[in-house]
């Protein structure tokens, strides 16, 4: 969400006899309207910010009574209404990533109209909340001060066997097909009055997309295996009566975190609306000290955790041990890629050049399926189609859109553009940036001749004076010297993460910073994580003819990296899948250690947050 895109909109006050209470709304990562709240008591305020995020079927009307309680008085408090809920005016999302996006859009404008940071926000998130989140904090790596997640609902109880599969085989017939909520209010909580008050209230969603179901239970999944991943401080309550989400898989969720600041409180007998049972101050007490306590605490920086934990996996695949089954199943895959390969066009390029190449990611971009007749071509789509090559193609769209956006504004600023990607194959994206901008020049460094040939071919085919490509290693600083083609907007696109090494790609990025200006705009991308790793190390191989084996950077990781050399970032986008990001960040020298500091400081200092 970039800041140039944030709107306060249309705002009404209303006072209560303890927080004066505003409304408006924001605009969110696809330039939609969304409905807020904001509380604030400008006489106990201590400059904090307290996020709010309503549970499934809700809206921020109904955490007013929370708002109000003496316990966070002297927070400024936020809340919004998502999609199909409340007083936004949207139709619910058929994407569980959209309401990610949406909270990721909402704090960078509560930053915005606080004039605070993101160190200066904790989050209190209930059920599919608390899902949102996890996810928030494990894929988008914000620098908050905590969370409080109550009763999240990474797995829900379906009570119908086989529901979860009967509801994705719905989804692919039906795609916009809704379901009703069984929960009644008897089930969220003993007190009476609040059972009267939910069914009562007219702003209640009873409907939810069937595919915002199927896609949470999926991220859900995916949250909880990779726990270890998040060092925000976090608080869990958990329901010891929930009939609504099973409260074991927030167990196992809370033990894998790697944050150092974590507390676990079961609240025994209550139910899932936990906030508004009979006894709900014991939570909200409960909030109010973890938020406390959190921002009294320093976070110290986790990146060589992240590190060792990516690396312990990373072994794990290289000299470990698999299931006999899955041993079966990758020799079959990869027998059959010997034999029977050469008939898809993608296959056979991979077996040449490697899966990792560049010009296999040309095929994957054109996503056109090609081989030796309708036996290749259906074999051919097949591989096309698998999980991370879709991820590889939204990366892409991703990295145009945030290019697209970086060129207007420097050409809005008069600037004229320079645009360098240090390495990035025949870089079909950048032919299709030279072709709608004629008056942006692009230069196009790689290692491998083959991607040089290639993308100069395709230069010429399109007759693009605008773009160039030279064979170049990114890694070597001697390759990094000023001249007269001066970047504005530098690229590096899907290639550390080929490489485990920091103190490596820190080579690259100490000889990037040497040849450019304070300013510069950086696009940069990530995989903090992937479903196929195994898969991937145990079939295809990579350019060096070895096995393609992938050592994963958390985003916390990554943007750790590029904050160390001076770069603040301002953006990201991710897909739907939680695979690959791309991040936009600024050049901001003063930030930055000094240049001539070691290299492998990277991997050894831990001062830097």
């Amino acid at each position: 969400m970039s800041v140039n895109d944030m709107d306060s909109g249309q705002q009404d006050t209303i006072k209560s006899n303890t927080m004066e209470m505003q409304t408006g709304t924001f605009v969110s990562f696809d330039k939609k309207p969304l409905f807020y709240r904001r509380w604030h008591n400008e006489e106990t305020n201590n400059g904090k910010i307290l996020l709010l995020l309503h549970r499934g079927h809700e809206h921020s009307l109904r955490l007013q009574s929370i708002a109000n309680n003496k316990a966070f008085h002297g927070y400024t408090i936020y809340s919004f209404d998502n999609r199909g809920h409340g007083m936004t005016d949207l139709p619910a999302t058929f994407e569980f990533m959209d309401l990610v996006r949406d909270l990721d859009a909402f704090a960078h404008f509560v930053c915005i109209q606080e004039n605070k940071q993101q160190k200066d926000i904790f989050v209190v998130a209930n059920s599919v909340a608390g899902v949102v989140a996890s996810t928030w904090v494990h894929d988008y790596a914000p620098s908050i001060n905590g969370m409080a997640l109550v009763a999240p609902a990474f797995k829900i109880k379906l009570y119908i066997p086989f529901a979860k599969p009967a509801l994705t085989q719905a989804v692919k017939l039906l795609p916009r097909l809704n379901i009703t909520s069984y929960v009644k209010s008897k089930y969220l909580t003993h007190d009476k009055s609040e059972q009267q008050k939910y069914d009562s209230d007219d702003l209640i969603t009873p409907h939810i997309p069937a595919r915002q179901l199927t896609t949470l239970l999926e991220t859900g999944e995916r949250i909880v295996n990779d726990a270890a991943m998040i060092t925000v401080p976090t608080l869990v309550l958990s329901a010891g009566k929930d009939y609504v989400v099973d409260s074991k898989v927030q167990g196992d969720f809370y033990a894998r975190l790697s944050s150092e600041n974590k507390r676990f409180v079961l609240l025994e007998h209550f139910f899932h609306g936990v906030l508004y049972e009979e006894n709900a101050q014991t939570a909200i007490d409960e909030i109010a000290q973890f938020a406390e306590q959190s921002f009294t605490l320093s976070q110290p920086c986790q990146r060589q955790q992240l590190i060792k934990i990516a690396q312990q996996e990373c072994d794990q695949i290289s000299y470990g041990t698999l299931p006999l089954l899955s041993n079966a199943n990758f020799l079959l895959q990869r027998t059959s890629m010997k034999y029977l390969g050469f008939l898809s066009k993608g296959m056979k390029i991979g077996l040449q050049y490697g899966f990792d190449s560049g010009v296999t990611l040309d095929h994957v971009y054109k996503n056109e399926p090609q081989g030796a007749g309708a036996i290749g071509r259906f074999i051919d789509k097949g591989y096309l189609n698998s999980i991370g090559w879709k991820g590889i193609r939204q990366r892409k769209k991703h990295t145009i859109k945030l290019l697209e956006e970086k060129i207007q504004a420097l050409q809005a600023e008069g600037q004229k553009v320079n645009i360098l990607d240090i390495a990035g194959g025949p870089a079909r994206y950048l032919i299709e940036i030279a072709n709608q901008y004629r008056d942006v020049n692009i230069q196009v460094r790689d290692y491998q001749i083959q991607n040089v040939e290639q993308g100069r071919a395709l230069a010429k085919e399109r007759g693009l004076e605008n773009i160039s490509y030279s064979q170049c290693d990114a890694f070597d600083l001697d390759n990094y010297e000023r001249d007269e083609f001066s970047p504005n907007i530098v690229v590096i696109s899907g290639v550390f993460e080929l490489f485990p090494d920091n103190e490596l790609i820190s080579k690259a990025i100490k000889g990037l910073c040497s040849i450019i200006n304070a300013n510069t705009q950086l696009i940069y991308t990530g995989q903090p994580w992937h479903p196929q790793l195994h898969q991937i190390a145990n079939v295809l191989g990579n350019h060096q003819q070895s096995k393609w084996i992938m050592r994963r950077r958390s985003q916390y990781e990554l943007d750790n990296i590029f904050a160390h050399f001076g770069f603040k970032k301002d953006n990201m986008l991710i897909d739907d899948w939680g695979i690959f990001t791309v991040s936009a960040a600024t050049f901001t020298p003063k930030s930055a250690e000094p240049l001539n500091v070691d290299i492998t400081a990277i991997n050894k200092n831990e001062s830097v947050a």
